[in-house]
């Protein structure tokens, strides 16, 4: 309405283009700060806190080393080790083990994730994500996806569990195929 009523008033058609120019870059004016505000540390360490990101990591470093415990258990059977072949296993088992906890901790990637959310997300984002995970609902869906993780994986594995055996006949039934004959040469002339 302001736009038309700056047209209405103005004479001519330059002065009209003039106004409605001005008109348009107080408006993108005002609303470039707004949206380009990037967050700050503290905006980003407030949306780590309320999200429980270094919980979730924290969780996370006795699945990764369970998956590293069993690949170590999957070379050693797939080997016969003597007992100094064993230790030196064990060994190295440990050190990977501490290399992986030192590479993963909270105090290694919370800097990763600073920098991580402030090329990602506007000011307004964190903040308004900071506020969501603070609530009770955000605190809810944080209580419950774990559970709800592992129901979909149960339900991923339902559901693909008919399709395996339906893989493992079509091998069977390739493995038990006769082969079929090597094509003869011709004479040589």
């Amino acid at each position: 309405m302001l736009l038309i009523r700056s047209l209405a008033i103005a004479t001519t058609p330059r002065r009209a283009l003039t106004r409605v120019g001005l008109v348009l870059a107080l408006g993108l004016a005002s609303i470039a700060p707004a949206v380009a505000a990037p967050p700050s540390d503290a905006d980003i360490n407030r949306l780590l806190a309320a999200s429980r990101a270094q919980t979730m990591l924290d969780s996370m470093l006795p699945q990764i080393e369970a998956m590293q415990r069993q690949q170590f258990q999957q070379v050693a059977q797939q080997r016969q080790l003597d007992a100094q072949q064993q230790e030196q296993m064990k060994r190295m088992e440990a050190r990977t083990t501490q290399t992986i906890r030192q590479a993963l901790s909270w105090q290694q990637l919370r800097p990763m994730y600073v920098d991580l959310y402030k090329k990602s997300f506007s000011k307004e984002d964190v903040l308004a994500m900071a506020e969501f995970y603070e609530s009770s609902a955000g605190q809810s869906l944080l209580d419950k996806t774990p559970a709800l993780m592992q129901n979909v994986m149960v339900a991923i594995q339902e559901k693909m569990q008919p399709l395996f055996v339906d893989l493992q006949k079509d091998l069977e039934a390739i493995m038990n195929e006769a082969p079929a004959p090597a094509p003869t040469a011709a004479p040589a002339r």
